[in-house]
């Protein structure tokens, strides 16, 4: 499941009119690099959670005949591919959220979908670079410890106020920890750790009933952290994964572009003659600050 409601304000006025899932990472849309890592995780069967404005992802990841026929016609065979790899990618579900209610109620809204089968939830911002299989130890650590499991990630203390916050319990050994608490956009000086909540989980379907008996948390909204949160309270499994690996936040216009430059230059097509005029660029900036 890919929530994908949001208004990205973050990128106005671009995101007037474009959804910001759409945004190009080199020559790819941001959320077309998160449907590849579902899939290449073994997931056939894609819910994207949607809003207004948001038609463009459907469109792209349906057939274009007329495209498709032109590029045919021409001999354009590695076009066509690139055209085709979308549409083929899995089998991609859409439902509306009508209400801009939060993360957690985004996930409700998926809840007829995926009935009583545990299921993924990959936020779009995130990009999980393919060669740090994150999802996979996330699935490992599911089959041997039973629950819930949230990706986290160890981040600059100064700026865990800005992510869901993760105290654990390591003693579970292996890729897993346990989770003891939880803490949406902690008060600075407050969070349990510097574990950071970053936008991949695999959920239990138990999720959905907390979700429903969740009042609106931080920012006036139901907070999938909060239901998280509840359910350790509880004394349900919920666990843990630490990560360490390439992860590219496309939800903040910084760290987008750096995306951008550092997917490019590790491109074979790309690469080698982008990276060369970056230098170039670079020398001659710092020149100028001479």
């Amino acid at each position: 499941m890919i929530p994908a409601a949001g208004l990205g304000t973050r990128f106005l006025p671009l995101t007037k009119a474009t959804p910001k899932e759409m945004l190009p990472v080199v020559d790819k849309p941001a959320i077309q690099y998160v449907v590849e890592e579902a899939v290449a995780a073994g997931m056939s069967d894609i819910l994207m959670v949607t809003g207004r404005n948001k038609r463009p992802l459907e469109d792209h990841f349906d057939r274009n005949y007329e495209l498709e026929e032109a590029l045919q016609r021409r001999g354009d065979q590695d076009k066509l591919r690139s055209v085709c790899a979308s549409t083929e990618l899995a089998d991609i579900h859409y439902v509306r959220q009508r209400d801009p209610k939060g993360l957690g109620h985004a996930v409700l809204c998926a809840a007829p979908h995926v009935g009583r089968e545990p299921f993924a939830v990959l936020l779009a911002d995130d990009l999980i670079d393919p060669r740090d299989p994150l999802l996979a130890r996330m699935a490992e650590v599911r089959e041997r410890l039973g629950g819930s499991v949230v990706a986290l990630m160890e981040v600059d203390p100064q700026a865990i106020h800005l992510y869901g916050c993760a105290a654990v319990d390591a003693s579970a050994g292996g890729d897993g920890v346990r989770i003891t608490e939880l803490v949406e956009k902690p008060e600075p000086g407050t969070a349990p750790s510097n574990l950071a909540v970053i936008g991949r989980y695999l959920l239990d379907p138990e999720i959905f009933e907390v979700l429903r008996n969740t009042d609106p948390g931080r920012g006036g909204e139901i907070q999938l952290t909060d239901a998280l949160s509840t359910l350790v309270r509880a004394g349900r499994p919920v666990h843990g994964v630490v990560f360490s690996g390439r992860r590219y936040d496309t939800g903040d216009r910084a760290e987008y572009l750096r995306a951008t430059v550092r997917l490019a230059c590790e491109r074979a097509d790309l690469g080698p003659e982008f990276l060369a005029w970056l230098r170039e660029f670079v020398r001659a900036e710092e020149l100028v600050g001479v």
